[in-house]
This record gives C-alpha cells, structure tokens and sequence, in this order.
C-alpha cells in the first residue's frame, strides 16, 4: 500500500499561503519609496518606456496585470497598492482557511506577485523572489481545482506532484552548494568561509556576532555540514524508505534554523522549510503505525545509509580529533572535484528520471488495485496520465540550469530543451540558483554610508537605515520574514561603483529634495535632517569590522574605517546628477490621469493605517490574527 499525502499536500499549500502573504505585505509596505512616483525607481516610468498601443502588445511586451489600471479607474501607484493589498488578502485566506487552498485562488496568487515582480527591477533580481514563484507554479499542479470533500486518502496523482516539489528542492540545495566550490573561492575549499560569512551576510541579526566568535574549528565543521546537507543529503529525498526521509527533513531543519537565528534572509527559510514537507507523508502526522518488520528493517537501512554517508564525510573531510578539538581539511582536489562534479550531474539526471518513472509506476499500480469502481479508477487514470505528461515536462526543462554547472554537460542540451526552458524561465517557472558562490566581503564588509550637509566643506552628517549596518552602537534586529530591498540591495552596492547603480544616486536625489516617500525607507528616528533637508549628499565607502569578543562593557557592534570617496557630493541641481537621471527617465514628474477618487479615499486610509505600523510588527500582527482565527475555527468544529 502506497503512503498518502492529503495532510501533507494540504500543510505544503497552507504555508505557502502564508510565504505569500508575507511577501505581498512586504511589498506593499515599501511601494511609495520604492516605485511611486516620487520612490526610487517609479513604476510608472519603466511602463511608459513602452512604445506599443494595444493592450496585447504591453502585455507581451511587459507581462503584468498593472495594464489594466486605466480600465479600472487607476493609476500605476495605486494599482500597485491594488495587486498587493488583494495578494495578501488571497494569501491570508488561504492561510486561514484549508477549503480556499484550490487552484483559482494559487493562480491569482502567482499572477499578482508576477506582475509586481515585472517592475520590481534591481529590488527583485535575487534567488527568493524566482523560488517563490516557482514554488507558486507547482502549487498550480497540487492544489485542488475545486473546494469540496475529499478522499482521506488523498488523491493517486498527489506522489507525482509533491516529487516534482521534492526536485525543485533537490535542484535548489544542490546547485547553491555545488556552486561554492564550483567558484575556486579559497573561503569555501579551506572551510574558513563562516569565519568571515556572518560578519560579511547582507543583513546579520542579533546572534551573528556571537555566532562570528564561536571558535575557527567549530565553525569549520559547520560548514562541512552545510556542504554535507547540501551537496550529498538531497538525494536522499527520493529513497523509498520513509525513515530515510523523515531523517533527511530532520537535518534540514535544523539547518534551516540555524540560518534563522544567525542571519536575515527575508522569506526564504520559510520557504524552504515549506518544501521540507514534501519530504513527509501523512503517517508522520496522524502516527499511523505500520507491521513492527517493516519499521524495524526501514531503520537498519536508515542507519545503514547514513552511517555509509559518515564515513565518507570523515574521509573526504579528514576528520580529526585532536586533543579537544575535530580538525578538519578537504581531502580532494579540485581536479578530482571536476572529475566528481561531471560524473554527479549525470548521474543525479538519470537517478531524478528513475525515481520519477518509478514514482508515476506506483501510482498507476495504486490505481489498478483500487478497490473502487471502474469509472472512478478510469477519471484517475487519465488525471495520473495527464500530471505525469506536464511534470515530465517540467523535469526535462528544469535539467538545463542543473547541466550548465559543468560545461561538459552543458554541451550536450537539445536545442529544443534549452529553448523550452528559456520559454519556462521568461515567465520565472523554472530558475537557475545560485547562493553566495564567492565570500564577497573576505576577511571584513563594506557599507556606503550616505552624509548630508548644508556646505560641501563639512561637517558631514550621516543618514542611518533601519536594517543594516550603519550606526557602530546600534544592534541588529530580526528581520525576517520581512524584506527590506532598499537596505538588501545597499549591501550589493559596496561591491560596484555608483555610475552603476542608477537606483542609489535616485535615492540621493529623492533625499535632497526631502521626498517623504522615500524617507519613510530610513531610519527617521535618529535621522540629523529630521526638519531640514541637506544641501548636499556625498557617499562614503567604510570598512565595517566586528568588535572583538573581549570588548568588556563598551556598547559597540562593529568598528569600522573609511576608506575612500564612494560617490561625490550633489545638490538637489547638480547637473551631472539631473542629467545622469533624466538618461534614465528617472527625474520624479506628475502623473496625467488622477485616479478614482473612490479608489483614492480607500487605498489612502488603508495606507495610513499600515504606515503607523513598524513593518515587521505589522508582518507579525497579522500572522497572529491568522492563527487566532485558525485556532477559534479549530474549537468550533
């Protein structure tokens, strides 16, 4: 008898409802300042670029549901707040309710944060904005057409669907740890790379600093398990042996904490942490018991495997121990790695299509020995055909971005599956990975500090943010699951230079004329120019260092020294900025048609009411509404 997936398949769609809904209220919280038509990057400028006239035509062109603002009495601005405010009210019904998790309510939700995500621009270009909506994609596949009663058992087809979750999360885990290595980056092949990792991570919470000092060998045997979890432990979500699975989802959540507490990574844990369920199946959950054998032999082989699994370890790893301490070294080349990396893509192609084959066999074979009548066995079989077809399909593209880690695989791709999944990947169904390949701030981090001030002589006062690093006596805070772009994308720009960055001397612009939109993004609080707007705004580029364990009672985080000009000093009429802007049609202008004033009146009470919120107590406060309604339902039933 085939394990059932019902609980499972209905926790997966519940938990995406509410990555969702966390998104969409993150979105919405920062839409002035980020694409109004006074933020940084106006929406409604990337949109007017286009030349085209009909409404088919800016569809292709640009495809977002932001076109039909005209038709609705609207403009850009408010139309965003729109489509993000009706996002978050489909995601926080979903969360709340498990008979609203159908197919018509996973559509909307992917085609409204797609349609954000299309003027997004640099603030949405990262790894967790492209998983989300692949994840939404194959909710797509696994959420039910209709709301209605159920078979407990779950449906035949729900293996096959919830497989193809369990491969994006192979596919996602591997490539991210595969291309540290494939990198050359020293920081990740002599396993010194967290020495310097929560130190140098865009957005560090409260604990990195601890976390920083834990001691080098410790540290280096974390990020042997890192690589561990990563690299080998994946493939072990396809073994047909649940004790196997239930240990592999045990150690990914356990790192998946870990990078909870140490680092703010916006939505992304929790969404990986909803792919973890796929791994379950619902005896995990009611505790159904199977035959004492069957149990007992699955956990020898779960023993069997995982002891298999640390021996390898300690042998490529050269585990150690010496006096009080595991020492810990690579053991392979990076010849032998290359070697490796070409024989495991291949192998993980073909061990993928096996489980898959083997997995559409078992529900079909589940089917056939059914004891429910012909008509019933016959609708199933033709719906197990039909998802069988479309994620086969979905495999065979999603092979691509897997092939393109080594070139000897990435050579032999069809050109009729790479153009299905450039296809796929216009629309964000299918993704290519990639996590921190190379350490980018080595043994320190770099932070642009912007300083205003009312003579280009001095002194020069700084503006601070609210999430990153700025203030050397400020601690971090927790973050996540909110997203705060403006201070994520800050961190990147350390690393270019500004005549590459139009966005950051957009926001220089917007603070020199005191644009309230904008200013909302920062750290008002202990902001010198809470009254008066600087004359000129300069950027500094500083070296960011934690203090040192054994700082005794001193209130500082972080020491840090400048390093050089990061961009000159403007004005608000600076014609090197003015035209810099205007090249980019950047320069804030009034919009032509007003909005409804109807639309007008609601959204703006709506808005003033979120904007005396702190967006992560926002984001909590309605989570906890969410539960309380789920909890006062639970007792009424």
């Amino acid at each position: 008898m085939l394990p059932t997936f019902r609980y499972t398949r209905n926790l997966f769609l519940r938990c995406l409802c509410l990555v969702y809904l966390f998104a969409f209220i993150s979105f919405y919280i920062q839409i002035p300042g980020l694409y109004g038509d006074n933020g940084i990057l106006p929406a409604r400028s990337l949109l007017e670029n286009s030349k085209h006239k009909t409404l088919s035509a800016k569809i292709h062109y640009q495809p977002t549901l932001l076109w039909l603002a005209p038709y609705l009495g609207l403009d850009i601005n408010y139309a965003l707040d729109v489509l993000s405010l009706l996002g978050s009210f489909l995601a926080f019904t979903g969360f709340v309710s498990q008979k609203m998790c159908t197919l018509p309510l996973f559509a909307g939700l992917w085609s409204l944060y797609f349609s954000l995500y299309q003027v997004g621009q640099v603030f949405v270009a990262f790894n967790y904005d492209d998983l989300l909506l692949e994840v939404g994609f194959i909710a797509l596949l696994v959420a039910p057409v209709l709301p209605g009663k159920r078979s407990p058992k779950g449906s035949p087809k729900d293996g096959i669907r919830l497989w193809l979750l369990k491969w994006l999360l192979f596919r996602y885990l591997v490539t991210s740890g595969l291309s540290k290595l494939i990198s050359g980056c020293p920081r990740w092949w002599n396993l010194t790379a967290l020495s310097y990792h929560f130190q140098s991570m865009p957005l560090p919470s409260p604990l990195s600093w601890y976390a920083h000092h834990i001691p080098d060998w410790i540290l280096k045997l974390t990020q042997v398990y890192v690589n561990v979890a990563e690299i080998a432990l994946p493939f072990l979500f396809f073994v047909p042996l649940r004790s196997v699975r239930i240990t592999g989802f045990v150690f990914q959540i356990f790192l998946q904490i870990c990078i909870v507490l140490t680092g703010n990574f916006n939505f992304s844990n929790l969404l990986i942490v909803t792919l973890l369920i796929s791994l379950l199946d619902d005896q995990f959950f009611y505790g159904k018991k199977k035959s004492s054998e069957i149990s007992y032999l699955g956990n020898i082989a779960n023993i069997l495997i995982h002891g298999a699994l640390f021996y390898g370890v300690v042998t490529l790893y050269s585990l150690k121990i010496e006096g009080s301490i595991v020492e810990s070294k690579i053991a392979f080349t990076k010849d032998h790695f290359e070697v490796a990396l070409s024989l495991g893509i291949s192998f993980a192609l073909y061990y993928g299509l096996s489980t898959l084959a083997l997995t559409i066999l078992a529900c079909f074979a589940n089917i056939l020995f059914d004891n429910r009548s012909l008509p019933q066995r016959l609708l199933d079989f033709i719906k197990t055909v039909f998802y069988s077809l479309i994620v086969l399909m979905i495999f065979f593209a999603s092979t691509v971005p897997l092939t393109s880690l080594h070139s000897s695989n990435n050579s032999t791709v069809h050109p009729a599956l790479r153009n299905t999944y450039n296809r796929l990947h216009k629309l964000r169904l299918i993704n290519h990975y990639v996590l921190f390949p190379k350490m980018p701030g080595f043994e320190d981090r770099f932070e642009i500090i912007l300083e205003g001030s009312n003579s280009v002589e001095g002194p020069w006062e700084e503006y601070n943010f609210l999430y990153k690093p700025g203030n050397l006596n400020h601690s971090l805070p927790f973050v996540a699951p909110y997203s705060p772009r403006l201070d994520w994308q800050m961190y990147w720009a350390a690393y270019s230079t500004y005549d590459k960055q139009p966005w950051l001397l957009s926001l220089t612009h917007r603070l020199l004329l005191g644009t309230p939109d904008v200013l909302v993004l920062l750290d008002r609080h202990h902001s010198p120019f809470r009254r008066n707007r600087p004359k000129y705004i300069r950027g500094s580029l500083y070296q960011y260092k934690y203090t040192p364990w054994h700082h005794g009672s001193q209130s500082s985080w972080w020491t840090r020294t400048r390093q050089k000009e990061y961009f000159p000093s403007y004005s608000s009429d600076s014609p090197a900025l003015t035209e810099y802007l205007k090249a980019r049609n950047l320069i804030p202008t009034t919009p032509k048609d007003a909005p409804n004033p109807i639309w007008k009146q609601i959204l703006d009470k709506i808005r003033y009411v979120a904007s005396h919120l702190e967006a992560t107590l926002l984001l909590w406060s309605v989570f906890t509404a969410g539960c309380a309604i789920i909890s006062t339902s639970g007792k009424s039933k």
